[in-house]
């Protein structure tokens, strides 16, 4: 079995290949552009039994790693961190150019059995575009916000309300009557700001009613959890992927940051959650909140109301910041205390 090798860029792409033994069969460098696949496919035909592997086959090798699933071919991604550390162990002083990285990551791939195989973008991929371009319009709309209230403050005694919206700073802007040329272009300026903030709603709103119908096509049970909505299923989803590649629930408990690592010292036994998930921004999405109903069950609710509370408070709460209408109401937070429960009175 040949194993093919790419280090991949923006504007080219390497390629080495290996045989069993590692030595070297040929290289060749093309451009990233639309004959970039036919260029590859014509030179690796000389090997009929071969393997790919691109480094990063998510980010700047997506689109090459894609295509050549597509046409038929066996490809696999390996990350940066091991091909860093295989040219590390190379002879030559830890050199580095595009050969010797793409001959690094064909020597992973060789010496590597768990390496995750290529496969065609499937539904989740559009959840994850959705939820992604939900998280930049929620960072844009709270960036718009910041500015009109910094013009805001200086165009009206104390400013305005801290839950601002389009329609009440229209109406306060409305009752504005600006004294000279800088208070004139501060309120067209904050005219402009309202603008954008009114498309934003907009796609946000949009973006929620396209959430809704990407996680109902998909099928998927998670919306039936009291507390998740279809933005919130659509994040979880999108970001986890094939659940499969998962070898276990404790392995994707890790790969969330929501599997407790001890760190204890001495008598003390101790445990926090870890800092290094692999996917961070699956992480407010699966660890639930102290403050939510266990169930939506009235009955049930009460008996939790009036159960003593038994868990120390988060010291650091990461709330939803999505400000905008119609916005999910599943808030998280996630706790780095290591203290254990006290006994309950």
């Amino acid at each position: 079995m040949i194993t093919i090798g790419i280090d991949p860029h923006k504007s080219s792409h390497t390629a080495v290949a290996l045989d069993q033994s590692g030595a070297l069969l040929g290289e060749l460098r093309v451009p990233a552009d639309n004959s970039t696949l036919a260029t590859l496919s014509a030179w690796a035909a000389r090997w009929p039994q071969r393997r790919w592997a691109i480094e990063g086959a998510g980010g700047l090798g997506r689109l090459l790693a894609q295509r050549l699933v597509a046409a038929g071919e066996s490809v696999v991604d390996v990350p940066s961190t091991l091909a860093a550390r295989a040219r590390v162990l190379q002879r030559g002083h830890g050199r580095k150019s595009d050969g010797i990285d793409a001959r690094s990551v064909a020597i992973v791939a060789q010496n590597r059995n768990d390496l995750p195989p290529v496969r065609s973008d499937d539904h989740s991929a559009v959840l994850r575009l959705l939820s992604d371009r939900r998280d930049e319009l929620t960072a844009e709309r709270r960036c718009t916000v910041n500015r009109l209230h910094r013009l805001l403050r200086e165009l009206h005694p104390g400013g305005a309300p801290r839950a601002l919206s389009a329609d009440r700073a229209s109406r306060l802007l409305a009752t504005i009557r600006p004294i000279g040329a800088v208070d004139i272009e501060r309120k067209a300026m904050a005219r402009q700001l309202v603008t954008d903030l009114r498309r934003i709603d907009r796609a946000l709103i949009d973006n929620r009613r396209r959430c809704a119908q990407a996680v109902t096509a998909s099928g998927t049970t998670l919306t039936e959890i009291f507390g998740i909505s279809e933005v919130l299923a659509a994040k979880i989803l999108g970001h986890s992927g094939d659940i499969s590649r998962f070898a276990n629930a404790d392995h994707y408990a890790s790969y969330t940051g929501t599997a407790p690592i001890e760190v204890s010292s001495g008598e003390q036994r101790r445990h926090r959650l870890s800092r290094a998930a692999t996917a961070p921004s699956t992480t407010p999405c699966t660890w639930p909140r102290a403050s939510r109903p266990c169930t939506p069950d009235p009955a049930a609710r009460t008996t939790c109301a009036n159960r003593p509370n038994t868990r120390p408070p988060p010291k650091h709460c990461a709330a939803s910041s999505d400000n905008s209408p119609k916005s999910s109401t599943a808030t998280s937070t996630t706790t780095n205390s290591s203290r254990s429960p006290p006994p309950p009175a």
